[in-house]
């Protein structure tokens, strides 16, 4: 008993010392910014769109300086929202949404938007489209065209969404995403060795090539042009150096699919999110291999044999050309090609990292827009921190503590930039209004200090725990399996995980919320309202006692007060497993 308030009141100690240090930091460092964003001196930022109801996912500016935004979800009023600043002033004008399709928008991570000669092209997780623009008018007419087509029979999956590149050749570049953390069957499972050779390389986790004038392909009128990549959402074509790149997520779960080889620190740290240059007939390692920043080399995945150490088969695939830290997840990249930034940033790529999700018992990490300047498709240097402030908070305790998580870029040919996120749909206007010339190392010294804060610097392995374990039944459990997704506060992530506070799903069926648990769940869920359209993996290794134990603790835990769910209830519903789908709808 007294170790464990010992624990607690280091806890608490170490709480309330970060708080000092970060409100000193903010006394210390903030400038006097109106979009209140941390910026390197010189750098303005202003909120040019407060909010859209349908979030924001990736942004593409047109010759007059027209923003269009691909929105997460489709509305009312369609899937794109149109902004215009008629006086440019700085400010919007007017904001129209189109695109209102039921076929356009299947879930929550449609993404892909770009303009290509007089077209508006623009994906939802199944489909690129692509409108006509009228030069006359800010909203397209007529009916989109479908250029290429997600025919796949397995219906939903992880990783669905397409983001797009159109290179000067005329081709599109088109993801194709794995339904699958690491190539286990079953998913998500642990200590199961993944497929050898993995199936899922055949028509996904990898970049297909097809011509972007085309209307009605599908797969497999594309051709292959780049494999072992699991995850896609921030990818580019480089006009300078003639170059497809991405910024890859890496897999997912390393300590909670085998804690016997890989302990916290190193799962919440690992692996890299891949910073890649692409070339045809690339294979960047997925599922067998990931790549460790720390080490600065590719590791053998524990599905095929490794421990975090282990190279084996690995020094066949390709390195990225930078391992960022684990679990950033990197959702847009855009090379600047303009002149209105200081010189040091022509050419260099901005990265937009929408946060972590799973790094618990350590602090999440990410949310900030970042730089790295590069010279003859190269980075020339370490990567920086270009715009930081979005949490808001620091340290980053659970997902939905982030009040704003950046999630895309673009630049306008006046010169500014845009950066939208994903919890309100904000978009803030970024100008440089400082002298080019005299920009250097001292106009960054305040971003560099920004590398200190808990969400972006190395946690350290002790002190910077924030996840402690208390002595009640069940949450052993809970912090190894489900914490990841629905967070330390049971609150999950808006519209990936669904919260566990208040609804019928955890308080309501025990049979169903047990069968839920043994199966897992793949596809649409409605959760206190909210649209959910994700991956919950099946749980069926975890013994009726864990069961009762970790569901019990959901259920009276997180404001929840119902009643206790048995190891003989849960071994009798086990019993029924194959009325799950008669029970789930119940």
């Amino acid at each position: 008993m007294k170790q464990k308030m010992k624990q607690n009141l280091k806890f608490i100690f170490f709480r309330i010392l970060a708080v000092i240090i970060f409100l000193s930091f903010i006394r210390c460092n903030k400038v006097d910014d109106p979009g209140g964003l941390f910026l390197p001196e010189g750098f303005v930022s202003t909120v040019y769109v407060d909010a859209i109801e349908e979030k924001v996912r990736h942004m593409i500016v047109n010759d007059k300086g027209d923003l269009y935004v691909k929105l997460r979800r489709q509305g009312e009023d369609g899937a794109i929202a149109a902004i215009r600043d008629a006086n440019k002033d700085g400010v919007k004008d007017s904001l129209i949404k189109f695109g209102n399709y039921h076929m356009i928008q299947r879930g929550s991570y449609s993404t892909g938007i770009a303009i290509y000669k007089g077209y508006l092209y623009f994906s939802s997780e199944l489909t690129v489209y692509r409108y006509k623009l009228d030069p006359d008018n800010l909203v397209p007419s007529g009916d989109p065209e479908i250029i290429v087509h997600d025919d796949h029979a397995h219906g939903s999956h992880e990783h669905m969404g397409k983001p797009i590149a159109i290179d000067d050749k005329g081709y599109i570049y088109v993801p194709f995403g794995s339904p699958n953390n690491a190539c286990q069957n079953p998913k998500r499972t642990p200590m199961v060795p993944g497929e050898d050779p993995c199936p899922i390389l055949k028509d996904h986790a990898g970049i297909w090539r097809f011509d972007a004038e085309k209307i009605g392909q599908t797969q497999k009128d594309g051709e292959l042009y780049a494999s072992g990549l699991r995850s896609i959402v921030a990818l580019e074509w480089n006009s300078e150096d003639k170059h497809l790149y991405s910024v890859v997520h890496g897999r997912d779960d390393l300590t909670r699919l085998w804690p016997n080889k890989i302990n916290q620190w190193n799962s919440a740290l690992l692996p890299s999110e891949e910073f890649v240059r692409i070339e045809e007939g690339d294979h960047f390692g997925w599922p067998y291999c990931y790549y460790d920043q720390i080490q600065g080399k590719k590791v053998l995945a524990p599905e095929y044999g490794g421990d975090g150490s282990i190279i084996g088969r690995c020094d066949q695939y390709k390195d990225p050309v930078i391992g960022f830290p684990g679990h950033w997840a990197p959702n847009d990249l855009v090379f600047y090609s303009g002149d209105h930034f200081p010189e040091r940033y022509k050419n260099g790529a901005f990265i937009a990292f929408h946060g972590s999700t799973n790094r618990s018992p350590y602090p999440q990490s990410g949310y900030f827009v970042g730089f790295v300047p590069f010279k003859d498709g190269k980075p020339s240097g370490e990567y920086e921190v270009f715009a930081d402030g979005f949490a808001k908070v620091d340290p980053i305790v659970s997902v939905k503590d982030a009040v704003f998580r950046p999630m895309s870029i673009a630049f306008s040919p006046d010169g500014s930039m845009y950066i939208g996120e994903t919890v309100t749909g904000r978009i803030w206007r970024i100008e440089y209004q400082g002298e080019r010339e005299r920009f250097g190392d001292n106009e960054l010294a305040n971003m560099e200090e920004r590398k200190k804060m808990s969400h972006i610097r190395t946690p350290d392995i002790i002190n910077d725990r924030i996840v402690i374990e208390n002595s009640k039944k069940g949450q052993r459990i809970y912090n190894q399996f489900c914490i990841a997704c629905h967070q330390s506060d049971g609150k999950g992530d808006s519209g990936r995980f669904p919260s566990l506070v208040a609804t019928d799903w955890v308080n309501g069926s025990k049979e169903r919320l047990v069968h839920l648990t043994l199966n897992g769940m793949d596809g649409p869920i409605e959760v206190n309202g909210e649209a959910f359209d994700g991956l919950m993996p099946q749980h069926s290794f975890l013994t009726d006692k864990e069961i009762a134990d970790v569901l019990t603790y959901i259920r009276t835990n997180f404001g929840n007060n119902s009643s206790p769910i048995t190891f003989e209830e849960v071994a009798k519903f086990r019993k029924t497993n194959s009325r799950f789908k008669e029970t789930l709808n119940k």
